[in-house]
């Protein structure tokens, strides 16, 4: 995998998220950085580039990923097909809550297609595999805590499917009539619980303040998307509670990632890991 040197003074940042930096090229309008941090950006940056490509391959609405890039100076990122105008379906609901249930439906029909793909053999590790990998190099969680964890990843179906890691209404972005996931470090195989867990970790039981600031969602609101959610995806005749009881557990799950990119345990979470 070939990577360019750029100068990132033709660059200008347009954001900045938990896991790097977003820029606009100053000349070519059609152009988007992604800029990890120092320190492993470049396993991070090509695992994500080698990820989006398959995902764009393979038919998953994703925009299309193009170079792995350096600033030489230890930073390392991906240049993308720039989606303009985009508006993110977490900061739509935000800003038009009447539009929660249109927007709730389309998230689901998104995920929908993505479920629906099987991810080419030997191309992405299974999600358990990359779960139990996570608990074999952290020392966050007490003995209890990570049997727990064992337990439900043990339990869990098995499946080929196509899984985004990090499936939340923040990685999903619509423009012109269209919708696209991003952020696909995590992409994996496995069964859509282990995506649709996060769904409802970020509907129904992420932090109100952190809510506010970084998905720019009032609880209420993120609660009516998840009720929609669950009659677009899984039929109008399914009850959101009992599919909350289902996922529960993978919800929790999810505090594998969270906390993994937190660098700490978050304990007003983990209520969640239990029975």
């Amino acid at each position: 995998m070939n990577t360019i040197t750029i100068d990132l003074n033709d660059y200008v940042r347009s954001g900045e998220g938990f896991n790097g930096e977003s820029y606009f090229h100053k000349s070519d309008p059609n152009l988007l950085l992604k800029l990890f941090p120092a320190g492993k950006s470049v396993e991070i940056a090509k695992k994500e580039l080698e990820a989006g490509s398959i995902a764009y391959e393979i038919g998953i609405p994703t925009p299309k990923p193009g170079d792995l890039v350096t600033d030489g100076n230890g930073r390392y990122g991906i240049r993308f097909q720039r989606i303009r105008d985009k508006v993110s379906i977490c900061r739509a609901c935000g800003e038009n809550p009447a539009s929660v249930g249109v927007l709730a439906s389309r998230f689901a029909d998104m995920c929908r297609i993505l479920h629906s793909k099987v991810v080419p053999a030997g191309t992405f590790p299974c999600v358990k595999d990359q779960y139990l990998d996570i608990l074999d190099h952290t020392d966050i969680y007490t003995p209890e805590e990570d049997a727990w964890f064992r337990s439900k990843i043990a339990a869990a179906p098995d499946a080929t499917t196509a899984i985004h890691g990090d499936l939340q209404f923040g990685n999903a972005i619509s423009a012109g009539g269209k919708d696209y996931f991003i952020d696909l470090g995590d992409f994996s195989y496995g069964h859509p619980y282990f995506d649709l867990g996060m769904v409802l970790f970020t509907s129904k039981y992420d932090n109100p303040d952190f809510l506010r600031e970084v998905f720019h969602m009032e609880p209420a609101t993120a609660a009516e998307f998840w009720h929609h959610f669950v009659k677009a995806y899984f039929g109008p005749e399914a009850d959101p509670d009992d599919i909350e009881k289902i996922l529960r557990p993978y919800a929790a799950l999810k505090l594998l990632i969270i906390e993994r990119d937190s660098g700490a345990a978050i304990p007003g979470y983990h209520w969640l890991i239990k029975d």
